[in-house]
């Protein structure tokens, strides 16, 4: 109820009433005299961000997802208002909330997911067949460590562009470290769009077997925060011990994926003998290697950005929270097939061009892309077509 405008009755999210961005709304900050955020910058005394993750501040890109998202609700119930005057404010909410959700499952399932999963896609995500009762869409624990292969793509500068997307601006490539826990950035350095901008053009590191994380998180993780720089990979190696997890080979097993007993067999799996020798020195047998680190370590899947194991263990997921979800966007009690249909058109593309001060995107947003070769105009980009939601 926090997260939410409780000053009138049009279905809002609470905006920040001490700064805008250019005139569009930031994130509410949080009510909190020792706000973890105000010990990045003593002088701009910023406060963290307010979201409906705590992990909001946690880097610049997740503020700006989550600020383009509340802009978004915003934007959508204004437009329902219009429609349906007669809605009051819960019924507006409720509506917009419904419609957000849906457009975070198409953009992650359509759009991001294909391009991870690669020809595993549809082996583990096949065509929707309705809500299965029977499936449990709770978070396993090994997707826990599974999801934290994202950490092997993280670039060490955060790129921030100019109007024209060029590096001109003083800011355009901070360290990674020093942009954690930093909403004062977003206040005091140009808003949203010069990193919308940045995330368009700039591609994410490529997981290499030779470099499989930058230093900035394995030497300088929360620097500013704490006496001394945390290493992710260190921590990821010890929370799926702490969680008990089985080691490498035991969900190899469980994803019908042959388990290496040797050095031989673990070098043919992961093509590396170097690699596999190094394993075998640390941890005498492929069955103790821990999950996050052998996970990570393998090879690519054809047109994919994971290996085998995590393609199993991240599409395993993804199904059973498609599966599983009585309130999946495609399931026929939830949407009717008009608004299906329109929902369907959506793209991330537009929710940008409507929530932003940029005029220019890319069509393919999660590829890389080129300026300006692969950008269009936002005039190009279809609008969400939200009369199917009319009375």
């Amino acid at each position: 109820i926090s997260l939410r405008n409780q000053s009138n009755s049009l279905g809002l999210m609470a905006i920040n009433q001490n700064f805008s961005d250019a005139g569009l709304a930031l994130l509410p900050f949080e009510i909190n005299s020792n706000s973890l955020c105000l010990h990045t910058n003593k002088t701009a005394k910023i406060p963290c961000f307010k979201a409906g993750d705590a992990r909001v501040d946690e880097n610049l890109g997740l503020t700006a997802i989550h600020t383009l998202f509340l802009r978004e609700h915003n934007r959508i119930a204004g437009e329902l208002k219009k429609l349906n005057p007669h809605w009051n404010g819960e019924k507006l909410y409720q509506e917009t909330r419904k419609i957000i959700g849906a457009l975070n499952q198409i953009f992650t399932y359509r759009d991001y997911l294909p391009l991870l999963l690669g020809n595993d896609f549809y082996k583990r995500l096949p065509v929707y067949r309705g809500y299965n009762k029977n499936v449990d869409p709770s978070i396993s624990n090994v997707f826990s460590l599974a999801f934290r292969f994202g950490h092997g793509s993280v670039p060490p500068f955060v790129p921030r562009l100019d109007e024209k997307f060029q590096n001109s601006l003083p800011y355009s490539r901070t360290p990674l470290h020093l942009t954690f826990m930093a909403p004062w950035r977003i206040v005091a350095e140009g808003g949203i769009d010069p990193l919308v901008r940045g995330f368009m053009i700039d591609h994410s590191k490529l997981m290499r077997q030779d470099q499989m994380m930058v230093e900035e998180l394995q030497e300088r993780l929360f620097a500013q925060l704490e006496h001394i720089g945390l290493d992710l990979s260190a921590l990821n190696l010890q929370r799926g011990r702490d969680h008990g997890l089985p080691g490498y080979n035991a969900w190899r097993r469980f994803c019908g994926l042959s388990a290496p007993s040797n050095e031989a067999q673990l070098a043919a799996v992961l093509r590396n003998r170097k690699l596999a020798k190094q394993f075998i020195n640390l941890y005498g047998t492929p069955e103790n290697i821990d999950i996050w680190i052998g996970a990570m370590a393998e090879p690519f899947v054809p047109n994919g950005r994971v290996g085998p194991l995590m393609a199993c263990l991240i599409g395993t997921q993804f199904r059973k929270l498609r599966d599983g979800d009585r309130y999946w966007w495609e399931n026929r009690e939830v949407f009717t097939s008009w608004q299906r249909r329109a929902l369907r058109s959506e793209s991330f593309s537009r929710v940008i061009c409507d929530n932003t001060h940029i005029k220019e995107v890319s069509r393919d947003i999660f590829r890389m892309n080129r300026y300006p070769r692969d950008f269009v105009s936002c005039c190009d980009i279809k609008s969400l077509d939200l009369s199917a939601w009319k009375d």
